[in-house]
């Protein structure tokens, strides 16, 4: 009787924002394409971004267990629900072993990356930002290999890491090097995104901003600005009572179709976003999270700060005017527009997905499909 077929399994573990999400999508996405079994894990937080992976991918939400947030009591029980998650993971993985585990940060990764260690399983992380998270620092030496989506990384000594970019979904992959229209005496839209939920400083500052470019970019202006719940009222009320068309909402589901339609992206510069960016092609203004971890953001956007593809801005020196200067100088310029747009392109990596997708064959002992094959494509 003939072996029954095994289709080769990838465990996926990511923490709850939209930076640890989107690049586990897009490696779901290429990996169920390619006949892999694929389980995603994650905790509630992460559970609101699932809705974007593709149906067959298996969800298992884990009990998330982290340092950074609680009370003393909170934090004490943190390293007894850390051990606990390891191991009933490890019991789980005895009874359907996976051939690879890949974890993309985040808290939620702890338990699926330590059984994976414990149990020496093939296993590796992806970093999106140009310093590691807490989680990743902790498994670098750990693991049989460190995917960095920002070049460089640093990283522990003695971890060497391989620079595969920021996987970006399908959705923006199709979009690729979208063509641009340039800023012009016509309509003209413009996408405000802060991260996963939005971010109050934007929320703050864009849109008097806006109201006060001359009237002659006003006018052909559409906005598009995602804001958080408590603050989408106000906003959504501020652009009304100055006669500005805009959409406000806490989260677009179709941010790629969005930024492919903008003629300037005003962001956060966390790395999923600069990756879009990037692949799809968009002038931006990037404003990083002053106190995120390391100053990785302001890393984040560096690459396409030193090709001339967007305008950084330090929350230090960021008001309504520097704002308005800086939207100004883009959408009164098509050619300067139009040359950021190639620029953003020019550091862009849109086959990262297919060459994190190789190491994971690499790592499970199978011949990796060469990315951009006509057997890649036809899967």
């Amino acid at each position: 009787m003939a072996e029954r077929f095994r289709p080769p399994f990838l465990v996926i573990a990511a923490g709850g924002t939209g930076g640890h999400m989107f690049p586990a999508q897009a490696l779901a996405e290429i990996m169920l394409r390619r006949g892999w079994r694929v389980r995603l894990s994650t905790d509630a937080r992460g559970a609101r971004y699932t809705g974007g992976f593709p149906h067959s991918t298996e969800i298992e939400q884990v009990s998330s267990a982290t340092f950074a947030r609680g009370g003393l009591l909170s934090k004490v029980v943190v390293p007894f629900r850390v051990a606990g998650g390891v191991l009933s993971t490890m019991l789980q993985f005895r009874r359907d072993r996976p051939d690879v585990v890949v974890g993309f940060g985040g808290y939620p990764s702890i338990p699926a990356l330590g059984a994976a260690w414990m149990l020496k399983l093939p296993r590796m992380i992806h970093e999106q930002n140009g310093v590691l998270g807490r989680v990743n620092e902790i498994f670098a030496p750990k693991v049989d290999g460190v995917a960095c989506g920002t070049w460089p990384t640093a990283l522990p000594e003695g971890v060497e890491g391989i620079h595969t970019g920021n996987p970006v979904r399908r959705a923006v992959q199709e979009r690729a090097g979208a063509g641009y229209i340039v800023p012009g005496d016509y309509p003209m839209s413009l996408l405000v995104i802060g991260g996963s939920q939005g971010a109050r400083i934007l929320s703050d500052i864009v849109p008097p901003a806006i109201a006060a470019l001359p009237m002659e970019i006003l006018r052909n202006l559409r906005v598009s600005h995602q804001a958080r719940d408590e603050d989408g009222a106000r906003v959504a009320t501020f652009y009304a009572e100055q006669g500005i068309d805009a959409e406000v909402r806490p989260f677009f589901n179709d941010i790629p179709t969005r930024m492919s339609e903008a003629q300037l992206v005003i962001s956060r510069s966390g790395a999923s976003s600069v990756a879009d960016i990037s692949v799809i092609g968009r002038p931006s203004i990037l404003i990083p999270y002053a106190v995120a971890a390391g100053d990785h953001q302001t890393v984040n956007a560096q690459g396409l700060v030193d090709a001339g593809a967007a305008i950084r801005i330090p929350e230090s020196r960021l008001s309504v005017e520097s704002m308005t200067d800086a939207i100004e100088a883009i959408l009164s310029n098509p050619e300067g527009a139009a040359q950021m747009s190639r620029a953003a392109l020019s550091v862009s990596k849109p086959m990262a997905a297919e060459e994190l997708a190789a190491l994971v064959e690499h790592l499970a002992g199978s011949e990796p499909t060469i990315p951009g094959s006509e057997e890649d494509q036809q899967a």
